[in-house]
């Protein structure tokens, strides 16, 4: 009970304090149904996992005002399918190996098909849509169809959410992480392969051969849980970039077990025939030194020449924007701007904002798209009214957004715009045959040539050289 308890207050705090929670907790309550389905954790044991799970992230819900995204997560969904479907589906963990294979197999589509109903539920009942922008990436990126919807295609072109890059692979075995992450995955794989199909032919009841003993010392209930999350942690890290953060740390942790080990090299040694207690606590901690030994003499000299070398971050544009509107902006202005620039705003200035970077919501994405019709283009009395049904009283434009270069043709923010609006993109190169020419010229290269059309709405109070601050006139 007091390990139950200890379990729930951390998932619940855990769950407090970081808004994407959601998604690691599906992926902890994943590898809990796969051990289950496996009969390497006792279904007890796990349900009550479940049921923790639930009770904490809906106290969280509670506790953030009935924050709507929670309840439409698949979390909530994928835990109340799997508990109903227990309930469905009895004796499942009785019979032959192609008995239990079949009901496995209708066990696994059974809770996949009342996930999704019952999130298509709770969506259509609350009319939540806080993250379909992320259903419709997935849709693109792994090729169900183009889409040109501007949220999706803003994580499209982004590079971290692309594939992970064959060089990574390089760079972790420089550090020997990857060799010795293969060597323990290799074995603890190999081992719960043996042990999943002891539990599913039956054979635990049987008199075990010396292998089936061995991979069962080796894969206790904990190791087979890293296990399982090592591996999907490499698949989601696999098809975007972004999510390497999860697996290389958790690589580290995994091969780091793995090399201390007493259970991992006693199993190599048996599988040998070299096996002796001596043997067994030489090789335990010879292995480790010698690798700490190995990567201080290679990496020591670098680290120390970096932390030697202090260097301070300084954007004297960003600063002195800043200084400008704490100086000469009311306290009570609404600035509105690209996201990362606001949240900027936000933090030196103190000033209101239009829209910011929380993105896990629809009306704030869609006032987002709005706001930056400033790039894309439009004329200057649809962007003076846009902004000002949202209360604005200056806009900032960007050099770096407006003439941007960083992305290739298609994938500039502008272009993203121009898509959205189905207007042509600029520059030479294809464009797809139901976009058409815009009427008018792009707003924030338009704006910086004075004319009266734009002067009407809009008046340029501060400029340097990344930054063009227009206030907007009260009333027009």
């Amino acid at each position: 009970k007091l390990t139950l308890l200890a379990v729930f207050i951390s998932t619940f705090l855990f769950s407090l304090t970081w808004q994407f929670n959601q998604f690691m907790m599906l992926m902890q309550a994943l590898v809990l149904f796969i051990l289950d389905c496996l009969d390497i954790l006792p279904t007890t044991k796990v349900t009550w996992l479940y049921i923790i799970q639930l009770t904490g992230i809906l106290l969280v819900c509670v506790l953030q005002f009935f924050n709507s995204m929670i309840l439409g997560s698949l979390l909530i969904s994928f835990n109340v399918s799997v508990l109903l479907a227990r309930t469905v589906q009895k004796n499942m963990k009785m019979g032959c190996l192609l008995n239990r294979l079949g009901k496995l197999f209708f066990h696994v589509l059974l809770v996949l098909c009342l996930t999704l109903l019952v999130n298509n539920f709770i969506k259509k009942i609350l009319n939540l849509e806080s993250d379909e922008h992320i259903f419709k990436f997935l849709k693109a990126k792994f090729g169900f169809g183009a889409t040109r919807d501007f949220d999706a295609n803003l994580y499209l072109c982004e590079e971290a959410f692309g594939l992970l890059p064959f060089n990574t692979f390089a760079r972790l075995s420089d550090t020997l992480l990857f060799y010795a992450y293969l060597f323990v995955l290799l074995l603890m794989a190999t081992a719960a392969a043996v042990v999943a199909f002891q539990n599913l032919s039956g054979s635990a009841n049987v008199q075990s051969t010396d292998k089936m003993e061995i991979c069962t010392i080796v894969l206790k209930p904990g190791a087979a849980y890293n296990l399982m999350h090592t591996i999907l942690f490499g698949c989601l890290a696999l098809s975007t970039m972004r999510m390497k953060y999860l697996w290389t740390s958790h690589m580290c942790v995994f091969a780091s077990f793995g090399l201390c080990s007493t259970e991992v090299w006693g199993f190599v040694l048996k599988s040998v025939r070299l096996y002796t207690p001596q043997r067994l606590c030489v090789i335990r901690y010879l292995v480790p030194i010698i690798t700490l030994l190995y990567l201080s003499y290679k990496f020591c000299p670098g680290m120390m020449d970096e932390l030697s070398e202090l260097r301070e971050f300084y954007d004297p544009d960003t600063v002195e924007l800043m200084n400008w509107i704490k100086s000469n902006t009311p306290k009570k202005a609404v600035i509105a701007g690209s996201m990362q620039l606001l949240a900027g705003v936000k933090l030196c200035t103190g000033r209101i904002l239009t829209n910011h970077p929380h993105y896990e919501d629809k009306s704030l994405r869609e006032r987002t798209k709005q706001v930056y019709q400033v790039y894309a283009k439009r004329s200057p009395e649809e962007v003076y009214s846009i902004l000002r049904s949202f209360g604005t009283n200056y806009v900032i434009l960007e050099d770096s957004i407006c003439y941007e270069r960083r992305h290739s043709r298609g994938c500039r923010l502008r272009d993203l715009l121009d898509i959205a609006n189905s207007h042509i993109m600029d520059g030479l190169g294809e464009n797809e045959p139901e976009l058409k020419a815009s009427l008018y010229p792009r707003f924030c290269e338009e704006i910086k040539k004075n004319l009266s059309s734009y002067s009407m709405y809009f008046t340029r109070v501060f400029q340097n050289k990344t930054f063009h601050v227009y206030k907007l006139a009260k009333h027009k």
